[in-house]
Order: C-alpha cells, then sequence, then structure tokens
C-alpha cells in the first residue's frame, strides 16, 4: 500500500500525444483489466445484506464528469432507490425524510471530503384519511393543488472548520411519475424542480430512467456458461432517484484553482438515525451513522466478498488503507478466476498492483505504481502536501481533460480519454470495457471472443444534451406480457 511521496508538476493539458498514447496502452491491456473485477452484477444496486433491506438509501451509481456544453462546470450525478417499477403506487418510491444525501469531494488526496454537496428531505402529505392517491388529478405544474405528495429539501455546501452555506433553502423534488394521465409533460415539472445555485451552477431531485445499462444474467455463471444469455437490457424500464448539480470547476478544484490543481476525488454516501418505531410512526433518534458509499463502480459488488460488504459501506475512504481484509480482495480479485474457472481464459497473475493504482491511488507518474503515466491522481495536484496523500477508493476525475466532442462508450480502451475510469459519463459502458479488457485488449486489438459483449451498449432511452442529461423516467410497467 506504500505510495511514493513526491508530487507530479506536469499537468494534463501538458501531455503529448505520444503519452496519452501511451497511456491508452497501459490502461487498456493492464489497469482497466481491474475493472474485469466488476462484470457481474449492476454498479451498487442491492450490493450488500444490510443495504439491500433499506432501499430508500441505497446508492445505486454515481457520475462525474466535466459537463459538455458549460465546459467551466463539472456535473456530479447521485442515484438511489434502484429497482422502481413506474406502477409502484400509492406510495411510489420518496426520498428518505431526514436522511443525509451526501456527493463528497476529495480534493487533496486525504480520503476526507474537502467539501461535501447534502441533500435532506421532508415530506408534506395532504392525503391524511381522505384519500389513497399520490395526485388526485393531472399534475401540468409542481404548484398543482392536485398533487397531494409533495417533497421538499436543503442543500448544504459543508466544508471543513467553516459555517455551513445553504445554497438551497425549500427546493421542490420532481415527483415519481403516476402515469401519462397523471403527469402529462413529466419534463415541465422536472424543469421547474431545476434551481439556479448562488455563485453558479444548478441542481435538481427527481426521478430519471435508471441510467445504467447492462444484462444482469451474468449471475448465471457469467451469462450462461457460454456468453449465450446476453442482449436485454436488466434495467430497462426501471427507475431511479436522482440528485443532479452542476458546479463551477473552481468550487471543487484544491485552492480554487482547477488549473494548478486538477484531480478531484468522488464519492457519494448516506447517513441516517435509527428509527423510534411505534404504532403508524418511525422517528429518527440518536447519531447519524453512515450506511452506503459508492465511488468507483463494481467495487463493492464484486472486488469484496458478502462478509466484508456491510464494513466497507460503512467505512469513509480514508480507512481503506487501513483494512488489510479490502487491500487482499483488491491485490487477488476473484472474478478473474471465475472467468478462468468457467470459461478457460487464463486469469492475469497476482498480486494485481494496477487494481491497487485504479481504485486507491488513481493512475499517475507519483503513484509509483506499474502505469507510468499521469491520468487521474491527485498526487498531479500542485499545491497539495503529498505527505498526507493516502489511498482511497473514490471516483476520481481530471478536470482538465478535454471534452470528447464524439465520446465512445469504452473510453480509454478505444482511446476516449474523458471517459472512465476517469470520472464517468451516462453513456460509458463499464461492462463492456470490463469483458474486454479482462483478457489484454489494447486499442484497435479487441479479444474476438468477447467482441460483443453482453450485448448491450446503451440505454433505450437517449440521455439528453443539456443538464441534468439523465432520461426522463419511465412510465409503463415493466412486465408488458399479455
Amino acid at each position: 500500500m506504500s505510495v511514493k511521496r513526491q508530487r507530479a508538476r506536469t499537468s494534463s493539458a501538458a501531455r503529448s500525444a505520444a503519452a496519452l498514447t501511451a497511456m491508452g496502452l497501459a490502461l487498456a491491456s493492464t489497469a482497466l483489466l481491474g475493472t474485469g473485477a466488476g462484470v457481474s452484477t449492476a454498479s451498487s444496486h442491492r450490493e450488500a445484506p444490510l443495504i439491500a433491506a433499506d432501499p430508500q438509501v441505497d446508492n445505486t451509481d454515481l457520475y462525474a464528469f466535466t459537463s459538455p456544453d458549460a465546459p467551466d462546470t463539472v456535473t456530479l450525478i447521485a442515484n438511489w432507490l434502484p429497482f422502481q417499477e413506474p406502477n409502484g403506487g400509492p406510495n411510489f418510491y420518496p426520498w428518505a425524510d431526514g436522511a443525509h444525501y451526501d456527493i463528497n469531494i476529495d480534493s487533496q488526496g486525504t480520503g476526507k471530503p474537502d467539501v461535501t454537496y447534502r441533500w435532506t428531505f421532508h415530506t408534506e402529505d395532504k392525503r391524511g384519511t381522505g384519500t389513497f392517491l399520490y395526485n388526485n388529478g393531472p399534475v401540468n405544474n409542481l404548484t398543482d393543488p392536485t398533487l397531494l405528495f409533495r417533497q421538499y429539501y436543503t442543500l448544504q455546501e459543508l466544508r471543513p472548520d467553516c459555517d455551513p452555506v445553504t445554497l438551497v433553502e425549500r427546493g421542490q423534488v420532481a415527483p415519481s411519475h403516476t402515469g401519462r394521465a397523471s403527469m402529462p409533460d413529466y419534463g415541465t415539472l422536472r424543469d421547474q424542480a431545476t434551481v439556479q445555485l448562488p455563485g453558479g451552477g444548478r441542481t435538481v431531485a427527481t426521478q430519471a430512467a435508471d441510467p445504467f445499462f447492462l444484462d444482469l444474467r451474468v449471475f448465471d455463471l457469467l451469462y450462461g456458461g457460454n456468453l449465450s444469455e446476453v442482449g436485454q437490457n436488466t434495467l430497462a424500464g426501471y427507475n431511479v432517484n436522482s440528485v443532479a448539480l452542476q458546479i463551477p470547476k473552481s468550487r471543487l478544484a484544491y485552492k480554487g484553482d482547477p488549473t494548478r490543481n486538477p484531480v478531484i476525488g468522488v464519492w457519494s454516501s448516506t447517513e441516517k438515525q435509527t428509527l423510534k418505531l411505534s404504532p403508524g410512526k418511525a422517528d429518527p433518534v440518536g447519531k447519524f451513522v453512515q450506511v452506503s458509499r459508492l465511488g468507483n463502480p463494481l467495487v463493492n459488488e464484486v472486488v469484496l466478498p458478502s462478509g466484508l460488504k456491510d464494513a466497507f459501506n460503512s467505512l469513509p475512504p480514508s480507512e481503506d488503507h487501513n483494512q488489510p481484509a479490502v487491500v487482499a480482495r483488491v491485490l487477488e480479485p476473484e472474478v478473474p478466476k471465475l472467468v478462468q474457472a468457467i470459461y478457460g481464459l487464463p486469469a492475469p497473475a497476482t498480486p494485481r498492483t494496477d487494481l491497487q493504482e485504479i481504485f486507491l491511488t488513481g493512475i499517475a507518474k507519483a503513484a509509483n505504481g506499474p502505469l507510468a503515466v499521469d491520468l487521474n491522481s491527485q498526487l498531479m495536484n500542485q499545491d497539495i502536501d503529498p505527505g498526507k496523500f493516502v489511498p482511497a477508493e473514490e471516483l476520481r476525475l481530471n478536470m482538465s481533460t478535454p471534452v470528447t466532442p464524439n465520446p465512445d462508450r469504452l473510453g480509454v480502451l478505444n482511446g476516449d480519454f474523458q471517459g472512465f475510469p476517469n470520472g464517468r459519463r451516462l453513456g460509458d459502458d463499464v461492462v463492456d470495457i470490463a469483458l474486454q479488457v479482462v483478457e489484454g485488449a489494447t486499442p484497435g486489438n479487441f479479444v474476438q471472443a468477447l467482441a460483443a459483449g453482453d450485448k448491450v451498449n446503451t440505454t433505450d432511452k437517449p440521455f439528453g444534451t443539456a443538464f441534468p442529461y439523465l432520461a426522463l423516467p419511465y412510465d409503463k410497467a415493466v412486465n408488458q406480457a399479455n
């Protein structure tokens, strides 16, 4: 777990085309092989025993990318409450009252947040004893009296040793989509729920079509033992609860300087209080406890065994390097061995120091790992104290990487250096990337046996071109059988 304590003084903007090509080759052939350890599940849907029983606070996916239409900002999207069937009335899918829904930013590489954006929700339920309906007529505007169940939120910006700054006092949530007759223009409701932030940026809390895409038959002996069980997007038709935040890069970078300090680490987390139950009530009491956490996709799902998943959800990233059982699973991953046992494809040699660099330090020359390139480690930031840097599992984004005009779903594997694992865009196909690189694919040299991947290359609802970029929620039943 040792990290060479030095500071990389070369910015991303100064990297040469030759260095970028070398990085692509290295990542595709070795580093991204680590993401192959995550080919067996949705990114974070019901991934741990305890959180599976508490879906309202279950993180599903996290995205961080330079906004393509506002490149001086970063868009952060965090999702919760997976597998929302659109017909799930009469209560549908509210946020948990009083819980802390957080997006955390580490700009120094300490594993601790330098800034946290926290959404806290509360409910106004006007149904009472008069009706069971979520809405008792069409809802064309958030202010319509026909909308009987409403949620509001406070958004705070939290920084160490500073008083909390309230960015939004009473933001209204775009409601669950109860159907076309009830909400004939959900896009208007989402637009009305989008709030401009003081100092620049905007945010929205909304239901959305689940942006993650894959075939989950991976659990049946890795796609049926012969890659025959592929081609169905298991998450198609399901919705999630999303918070989206577009924020100036200067608010995220260390010392407010994204030119000198362009790399950030991001993770989402949820905290809640213990509930005191009484007839018809559940009152939160006591201290807040972290119950869910998500940085890179696929880590807790398949890198960690079942017995470590709940503990990982409770840890801050700053403690990751102190957990030998967690580190051991990064260095000796399980999934490549399963692929070898089922398909006969040789597993890469261990220990996987490349995985350690991807998941725990970020990729940089200063990390002293096997990938001698600069991509997305806070060690590249010029003003940090490298002596305080610790390995920590985070989704790292180099904000100086230029926006790709035509994004490639395979990211670095296909020469698109703005793609995963340099942050994560909505269209990044992390599953197909993993299926390819598990056997050492390099740009332009794919493993033909896995060329089709899981045959799910995108969602069936296109993403938007402007904030919040998410597709509107599904409004038809998942089960379309006659």
